[in-house]
């Protein structure tokens, strides 16, 4: 029942890319960014309000940097340059870059499952971007690899700070605080690019609210607070298996709002990737229901 529940956020969060791009065209990034992030932070501090210790506020003001201020904005960038379900899957791939960023850095040398399913899956990933049978955005694509660096550096820091500063506070306070660096940006960003900002306001209609209020809402309030209240009822590995609905949800949240439409073979490639991403997931699961037979 938990692995149904953890599918909510995971699928909300695949959706980002085609609803920002059937309902808020044209929107600057940086715009969008703080519209997610403030209402969605103040909404969960309403809920369960929380207040950092002051020593805390440095570490949580570049949590909210990273992981919310620039992570936010090329999601975004993402998903007004590239097609959804492409943004979905792509960002499957993000624990192979784990992978070889702890590696790398903290000598972590990964499993074998780990390494072989990401082997394949970067074979899967260089056959599905292959510039001869799918023209994409090296902008959009610059988007991804930043947003993946993002989650990767974002969830470690997070993570060391785990133990001194509640999930939740960590969680309210970095949508908050990268939610005003944002808004402020786009104060500068206004200042600057008066043209694209009057543009978006002056043709605002009943779909662009439609997109915010499941962004903001769904997307984010909801989505992440579920995620951290499953966190507590359910382990990592059988959260993740939830997270198979993000690309999922790109893929046809793609298909039913853009009309994308790819071939079978580029099709078979996205799933390819979605199973090798679960891959060590599944074998880890195998061999702990194993173990407890066995005792």
């Amino acid at each position: 029942m938990n692995i149904l529940l953890a599918m909510i956020p995971a699928f909300f969060w695949g959706t980002t890319y085609a609803v920002t791009q059937y309902t808020l065209t044209d929107w600057p990034p940086l715009l969008l960014g703080a519209l997610r992030a403030l209402p969605a932070g103040l909404i969960l501090l309403a809920l369960k309000p929380s207040l950092p210790a002051a020593k805390d506020w440095g570490i949580l003001t570049s949590i909210g940097l990273l992981n919310i201020a620039i992570f936010f904005s090329l999601i975004f960038v993402m998903a007004l340059t590239l097609p959804a379900a492409i943004s979905g899957v792509g960002m499957v791939s993000v624990p192979v870059f784990a992978m070889l960023f702890h590696w790398l850095f903290s000598r972590t040398r990964p499993k074998k499952v780990q390494a072989i399913s990401g082997a394949i899956l970067i074979v899967l990933s260089w056959l599905l971007f292959d510039p001869r049978a799918i023209a994409l955005d090296p902008i959009g694509l610059t988007a991804m690899l930043g947003a993946i660096m993002c989650i990767i550096v974002g969830s470690t820091i997070v993570k060391s700070i785990g133990k001194r500063i509640h999930w939740w506070t960590v969680l309210t306070w970095q949508l908050i605080i990268g939610g005003v660096i944002l808004a402020v940006a786009s104060i500068i960003q206004m200042q600057l690019q008066p043209e694209q900002y009057h543009a978006v306001f002056a043709g605002v209609s009943s779909l662009n609210f439609i997109g915010l209020m499941w962004i903001i809402i769904l997307n984010t309030a909801l989505g992440y607070g579920l995620y951290v209240w499953l966190l507590q009822k359910m382990s990592v590995v059988d959260f993740t298996f939830g997270g198979i609905a993000n690309p999922i949800a790109g893929i046809v949240s793609g298909v039913v709002l853009m009309s994308e439409s790819f071939s079978i073979y580029q099709y078979s490639l996205m799933f390819g990737m979605i199973l090798m991403s679960l891959m060590p997931q599944i074998v880890a699961m195998i061999k702990q229901r194993s173990q407890s037979k066995r005792h």
